[in-house]
Formats: structure tokens, sequence, C-alpha cells
């Protein structure tokens, strides 16, 4: 059984800001982990957006989404990065295009930081 994204508002967040502060703890602790690793990692012109409802990052495009769970926060950075680091994440459930971390463990910065490199390389090699 799926678990439901715990943010779920009345009305869609307009922000990131909005979105975390839907979240109850310990997800919103390792959302705010992963949101300061992605955008240490990310180009100087890559802006916060909402995208289907859960924070995004726009780089040329979107770049990654992520999101908070009850047990775990997602990372989305497409199915072609989940694949190539497919035996670095072996301790993480993920499916297609999607990493799984639990939130009662430290959040793998060095992986997330692994897997926004690749993504920003794509983008930068399809431009």
């Amino acid at each position: 059984m799926r678990k439901s994204n715990i943010s779920r508002a009345k009305s869609a967040p307009k922000t990131v800001n909005e979105y975390l502060e839907g979240v109850p703890a310990p997800a919103r602790g390792a959302l705010k982990k992963l949101r300061a690793t992605i955008r240490a990692v990310v180009p100087p012109g890559a802006s916060e957006t909402i995208g289907y409802k859960i924070p995004a990052i726009r780089y040329k495009g979107l770049l990654v989404w992520f999101a908070a769970f009850s047990d775990h926060v997602s990372l989305f950075p497409t199915a072609s990065v989940i694949q190539a680091f497919k035996s670095d994440l072996k301790g993480y459930k993920t499916s297609k295009g999607t990493a799984r971390f639990p939130v009662d463990k430290p959040l793998p910065v060095a992986l997330v930081r692994n897997l926004i490199e690749a993504r920003v390389a794509q983008v930068e090699s399809s431009n």
C-alpha cells in the first residue's frame, strides 16, 4: 500500500515554503535537509517551484521533484538517473524514477549530491 503525501492541505501549496509548513516532523526535517542538499548542487540559475503539487527545481526546464511522505522523503530525478545509480541505491526503495529515503535514518547526502549532479549533467548535455 502506498503511503500518501502527508502535506495534502485544503488547497495546493503555491511555494516550497508553504509545502514545508504542511509537513509534520520528522519528515519536515528530512525534507529540509534534502532541499538544502539539492540547492547546494544546482547551478545558480535554478529556481524552486511547485509541480504536481510537490516541490520541484527548475533549471532549463523541470530538473527534479522532491516530496515528504509519512515515513520517507522522495527524490524524483528521472528514471535514467535512478537506473545509472542502481547499485548505489541498493539499500533504498526505488521505483522507475524515484528514490525513497527513510525519515528515521540520516539522509545520504553524498548520494543525493551525486544524483543531482548527474541530472544537471543530463540537462546541460541536452541543451
